[in-house]
């Protein structure tokens, strides 16, 4: 390898590392080497091989480094093992992004306790610090830190990673209140089909905010003399659009109501934080909130996001369909209870310990246990509405229990154009699904899980159904590129070993 390449290769694994919170001695410690030949690569002083770039991306869990290098992860699934044990929920993904979006308003310090490791965080921080923000991994990377600079610079943002995750749309409340103009790339995030940004516009002209789309980016342009008038009707009850008009009516200095609001987890918990940075907000958990706005937001903050229904959920899939008895700790169950009153029809034996509160002092949280059952299809059909009804992130996992029970089961996912259509990937493991339109599936169970090898599908949680399914198979699967799942889920495979799963994480070198 030329000298240069070697440097240019020893600074992303600096970068990377740094990023993760870690010291040059804990790397080599992960990685059986001595802290010296950590300093000898960083600094480009030392010959590496593509194997050794995969170790180190594997250790730091971080596709910086092994995207170009060692070719995108995959996961080798041995099926048909019984999971056992207890497994804690993760915090919530979504409201993590939420407030990593949100830790824009502040001028002060923002800590945030037991954040994602996920890949959607990763591009978020990357953005953030592109535009000038400082954000570290404390305590031995379990907290993130973050402290805006007093300009941002939006010029030097990294369009790569904002085009990588939907989230940053999210940025256009907090960046009305700083700067007069600024453009953001476009949002990407999964395929889920056609999603217009439309709902947001309505939401934010209201406090002055003008979009031009053009070559791929947004324009933004904001008059600060416009204020809202009247109370602001939300056009679509989306999770991100209320979000984002939360985000604005925090620093605007006077009282905003929005109607039709999204009464959902990571919405409940953002309307939290805000009132940890000063911001009172009435009505949390309901659809009408009224923001008592703050013009100048300048607190250092500590602040606990709540635990992941949709990782819940994940995970009581993952015990139903292996006929596994598993213990989910930490589950937000306000969030998951129309969830298992349907599972309670089909006939799922569970129980669930006395509740008791989240670390951010709100959600309530149980102790789920779900053993081995005889399901029966639901009389009704499965399909997503708004909090407090089943959760639109949940639907698909429906489809991995519905072909483990008795009877034809009705999926109808109306919210996204194409993601039913990948549910039909369970057909390859042996499912009987049949696609009556680019909404609504026909489940027939029981089935009876066979092995194979496939391409990951691109939309998160479809793709976690299916790593559900081949931990089910009789046999080894394969399941490649698997980075969407990583976007989602922190150490999926890992944590599910440690239940007794056996699933193997391996690279195309």
């Amino acid at each position: 390898m030329a000298d240069d390449y070697l440097v240019r290769i020893g600074k992303l694994i600096r970068d990377a590392r740094q990023h993760r919170g870690w010291t040059q001695s804990q790397l080599a410690d992960a990685l059986g080497t001595s802290q010296s030949a950590v300093n000898r690569i960083e600094r480009g002083n030392q010959n590496i091989s593509l194997e050794m770039i995969a170790r180190i991306g594997e250790a730091l869990d971080s596709e910086i480094v092994s995207l170009g290098y060692a070719g995108p992860m995959h996961l080798r699934v041995v099926g048909r093992r019984r999971l056992s044990g207890a497994i804690d929920v993760k915090t919530s993904k979504n409201a993590c992004v939420a407030l990593l979006c949100g830790s824009l308003l502040n001028k002060g310090r923002t800590v945030l306790r037991r954040v994602a490791r996920i890949e959607e965080v990763y591009r978020l921080l990357e953005v953030l610090g592109s535009i000038g923000v400082r954000t570290r991994w404390i305590n031995d990377g379990t907290d993130l830190e973050i402290v805006p600079s007093a300009e941002l610079n939006m010029e030097a943002i990294d369009a790569d990673a904002a085009r990588r995750t939907r989230s940053i749309i999210m940025f256009l409340g907090p960046l009305l209140h700083r700067m007069d103009q600024f453009k953001l790339p476009y949002a990407g995030g999964c395929d889920l089909g056609t999603r217009t940004i439309e709902p947001h516009m309505i939401a934010l002209r209201r406090f002055g905010l003008d979009i031009t789309a053009t070559e791929g980016l947004y324009h933004a342009r904001v008059e600060s003399a416009v204020a809202p008038d009247r109370p602001i009707v939300l056009t679509e009850r989306g999770d991100t659009v209320t979000e984002n008009a939360l985000l604005a009516a925090a620093r605007h200095d006077g009282v905003t109501v929005i109607r039709n609001a999204s009464s959902n987890y990571m919405v409940q918990d953002l309307c939290f934080f805000l009132e940890a940075l000063g911001v009172r907000v009435d009505g949390v958990g309901t659809t009408t909130l009224t923001v008592h706005g703050v013009a100048n937001i300048d607190v250092d903050v500590d602040y606990s996001p709540s635990e992941d229904p949709v990782e819940a959920m994940s995970l009581l899939a993952a015990a139903v369909v292996t006929e596994s008895e598993l213990t989910i700790r930490r589950v937000p169950i306000e969030f998951l209870e129309i969830e298992l009153a349907v599972l309670e029809e089909m006939g799922l034996d569970h129980d669930r310990s006395a509740e008791y509160a989240a670390d951010n002092g709100h959600t309530r949280l149980v102790d789920l246990t779900v053993r081995p059952s005889k399901l029966e299809a639901p009389i009704d059909k499965i399909h997503p509405m708004p909090f407090p009804g089943l959760n639109i992130d949940n639907v698909p996992f429906f489809a991995a229990i519905a072909a483990v029970a008795q009877g034809k089961t009705l999926i109808h996912d109306w919210v996204y154009d194409n993601r039913a259509i990948y549910l039909t990937d369970l057909n390859r493991l042996g499912g009987r699904l049949q696609l009556l339109d680019p909404h609504r599936v026909l489940v027939e169970g029981p089935t009876r899980w066979r092995a194979a090898e496939m391409m990951c599908p691109p939309a998160l949680r479809p793709a976690v159904v299916v790593l559900l399914a081949m931990m089910a198979a009789e046999g080894t699967s394969v399941l490649r590129n698997v980075y969407v799942i990583n976007r989602g889920y922190e150490e999926l495979a890992e944590r599910l070993n440690s239940v007794g799963a056996q699933i193997e994480i391996f690279r195309d070198i």
